[in-house]
């Protein structure tokens, strides 16, 4: 039986030496690719084992380290790690590096032609890597509409995630050539106007007192900082109302849901309102009705009337 598989073990060996395809003086056999394949999976162990030594030296250096400059360095690293590991891979095939770069040159100005799209969204996340205005966990506005927490940065696309829990695959490139806004790029408190209207007959005193109230019974209102208090503003005469605004600055955990934030004061300031008595609106209109008689019509058009003929004429 030890004979047997000594056996199989050698003629699996020798199978390893196999030509399969030569390019230019370099031999290819089985053992080489496998050898390469082997590299390449190397390189990529070591880069997991690279990320989870960051990621254990980040816990010990919360105060020192951002969550940001850590995802950056890790996909940094990753890839340098893996670009190593390919270029080992194809010295290990026995190729001329020499000759495989002015052959990689080459073809990379007919893909350059080709993958235009794909070179673009590379470039530009490696931009978002190094640059500060966008990292993982900011809370974005895309000119499209799209709002959402950028969850990860990848080479080719970003992944934002709404408040629906719908992730978003959005090209590296849309972040780099339109407007983007950052809601929580360096500062997390935002101001928010909450616009409602009452009748004109209603007492501004009441209303202040009425909505400041609650926006005191609403979570997200920032409540520690003398400069940030909620106001009232009168903001403008309607049509049918007297238009107000409830300023308020929200605390940090209201930013990544806005509408649910908006829909919190409108609930209040609307119970508020009740309970004080005071009239919100509705649009009205007064239709006026003019009273007219036949004696009222004008001479002229009694004149363009057509005569009738006289029956007694034959």
């Amino acid at each position: 039986m030890w004979n047997r598989l000594t056996t199989t073990l050698n003629e699996a060996f020798a199978g390893l030496g196999t030509e399969v395809f030569k390019i230019g003086e370099a031999s290819i056999t089985y053992g080489v690719i496998f050898r390469s394949l082997l590299l390449l999976l190397a390189a990529y162990v070591v880069s997991r084992i690279v990320q989870q030594a960051l990621t254990r030296f980040s816990r010990y250096r919360q105060n020192t380290v951002s969550a940001s400059s850590l995802y950056t360095i890790k996909r940094l690293s990753h890839y340098t790690i893996m670009v190593i590991g390919f270029i080992i891979a194809i010295a290990a095939l026995g190729i001329d590096l020499t000759k495989f770069a002015i052959f990689a040159s080459a073809l990379g100005v007919g893909i350059g032609f080709g993958l235009q799209n794909l070179i673009s969204n590379f470039s530009a996340g490696l931009i978002l890597l190094f640059d500060k205005t966008l990292k993982v966990g900011d809370f974005v506005e895309l000119e499209s509409g799209v709002t959402g927490e950028v969850k990860e940065i990848a080479i080719r696309s970003t992944i934002v995630t709404t408040n629906d829990n719908i992730d978003i695959i959005v090209p590296n490139s849309e972040f780099i050539n339109f407007r983007v806004t950052n809601w929580t790029m360096t500062d997390t408190f935002r101001r928010l106007k909450v616009r409602f209207g009452v009748a004109y007959h209603s007492d501004k005193e009441l209303v202040r007192k009425a909505v400041l109230e609650a926006a005191d019974r609403v979570k997200y209102t920032l409540k520690d900082s003398y400069h940030k208090s909620p106001q009232v503003w009168l903001r403008n005469f309607g049509d049918n109302a007297l238009e107000f605004d409830l300023v308020v600055w929200l605390t940090a955990d209201a930013i990544n849901r806005p509408s649910a934030v908006q829909a919190a004061y409108m609930w209040e300031i609307h119970t508020s309102l009740l309970e004080y008595g005071i009239e919100i609106p509705f649009p009205q209109r007064d239709l006026h009705v003019r009273s007219w008689s036949a004696e009222a019509v004008p001479p002229s058009s009694a004149a363009g009337k057509p005569k009738q003929a006289d029956s007694a004429d034959s």
